[in-house]
C-alpha cells in the first residue's frame, strides 16, 4: 500500500481538488469513482462542483438518490453538496460574489466532512482558482495526447522537446507556494493519465517521456488513470459506479470486465494516496495496483514567457 504523501492532521478534512483547465479530460469521471469509493469506506465526504453551469455530480448524485429510491436500496450518498442548489444563480453573479460564496459554503462543510472533493472547470476562473489555493491535493486527469500535454508544458514543434510549462502548471506552482507560505504544508500534486490507448504506439512513448521530464521540473506524480470503459458511462445515469455494484446494486448485467473496472479504481485510489479506502468489495477481487511515480522538483519552476 502506498502511504499518503501528507502528514495530514487527524481532525482536519482532507481537501482533493480534481482540476485541469481543458474540458473532457475526465475530470468529473475520476471525482465520482474517488467519492463513491470514501463513501463505501464508511468516510465523511462533502462534494462541491464549481462547474456551476453543468453541474455533472450534482446530477450524478440526484439521480443516485432517485435510483435507490425507486429500487428500495441504500446506497451511500455524501454528508453535504453546498451550492447545488444555487449553481445556475452563481453562474450569473460577479466573480467575488460567487467566490465569497464558495469560501462560506467550504468552511461549513469542511467542519462536518473527512474529505472535502471538489470539482472544478474546465477553465481558468475566480471560483477554480479559490479552489486550488485550499488543497491538500490536486489531481490532474491527462487524456493519453499530446492536445491535452499542451495545458501542463509547451513542445518544441521540431525536437518535440520539452521547452516550458504552460499556465496549468504555473497556476499549480503559485498555489503550492501559497500553501507553503500560509500554512507551511505540502500541497500534492497528482497527473492521472487517463483514457489510455490499448496499444503501444509510438506517441504514447514520446507522450510519457515527456511527461516524465515535465513531473520532474514542476514536481507532480505520475499515476494510472481509468480508460474509457463501457460500465463508465452506463453506470453514470443511475448514479452508480462500479463501486456500488453488489447483489441488490445491479442496473446493468454484470460480466468479467467489471472485475477489471474494480482493479483499475483501485489503482487509481492507490495512485492518490488513498488505497486504504478502497471498497472491501473491491479488494476481494483486486491483486492491486500500480502506485505514482513520484517526482520532487530539481529547481524553481522558471515563469512562462
Amino acid at each position: 500500500m502506498m502511504e499518503s504523501p501528507l502528514n495530514q492532521p487527524a481532525n482536519k478534512a482532507q481537501i482533493i481538488v480534481v482540476g485541469n483547465e481543458k474540458g473532457g479530460a475526465g475530470k468529473s469521471t475520476i471525482a465520482i469513482h474517488i467519492i463513491t469509493a470514501l463513501l463505501h469506506a464508511g468516510q465523511k465526504v462533502a462534494v462541491i462542483d464549481l462547474d456551476l453551469r453543468q453541474q455533472s455530480l450534482a446530477h450524478f448524485f440526484a439521480n443516485r438518490r432517485t435510483w435507490a429510491n425507486a429500487n428500495n436500496v441504500e446506497v451511500p450518498m455524501p454528508v453535504a453538496m453546498p451550492l447545488a442548489d444555487r449553481a445556475m444563480a452563481l453562474s450569473k453573479v460577479d466573480p467575488a460574489e460567487a467566490v465569497a460564496a464558495f469560501d462560506e459554503a467550504f468552511e461549513e462543510v469542511s467542519a462536518l466532512a473527512d474529505f472535502v472533493i471538489i470539482d472544478t472547470p474546465g477553465a481558468d476562473t475566480a471560483l477554480s482558482r479559490a479552489a486550488h489555493a485550499r488543497a491538500d491535493r490536486i489531481i490532474t486527469p491527462l487524456n493519453d495526447s499530446f492536445v491535452d500535454f499542451d495545458m501542463l508544458g509547451q513542445v518544441d514543434p521540431v525536437t518535440l522537446d520539452l521547452t516550458k510549462p504552460s499556465v496549468y502548471s504555473e497556476a499549480v506552482w503559485e498555489a503550492r507556494k501559497m500553501k507553503m507560505i500560509k500554512e507551511r504544508a505540502s500541497l500534492d500534486w497528482l497527473v492521472l493519465r487517463n483514457r489510455l490507448a490499448t496499444s503501444e504506439a509510438r506517441n504514447r512513448k514520446r507522450l510519457e517521456e515527456r511527461i516524465d521530464v515535465l513531473a520532474k521540473r514542476v514536481g507532480f506524480r505520475v499515476g494510472p488513470g481509468m480508460r474509457d470503459r463501457v460500465i463508465y458511462r452506463e453506470l453514470f445515469p443511475f448514479g452508480l459506479t462500479v463501486a456500488d455494484l453488489s447483489p441488490s446494486v445491479k442496473p446493468v448485467p454484470v460480466s468479467m470486465t467489471h472485475v477489471a473496472a474494480r482493479q483499475e479504481l483501485r489503482a487509481v485510489m492507490q495512485a492518490v494516496g488513498l488505497a486504504e479506502f478502497v471498497d472491501p468489495k473491491a479488494r476481494s477481487s483486486s491483486t492491486g495496483g500500480a502506485p505514482a511515480r513520484v517526482s520532487r522538483p530539481v529547481a524553481a519552476m522558471q515563469p512562462a514567457s
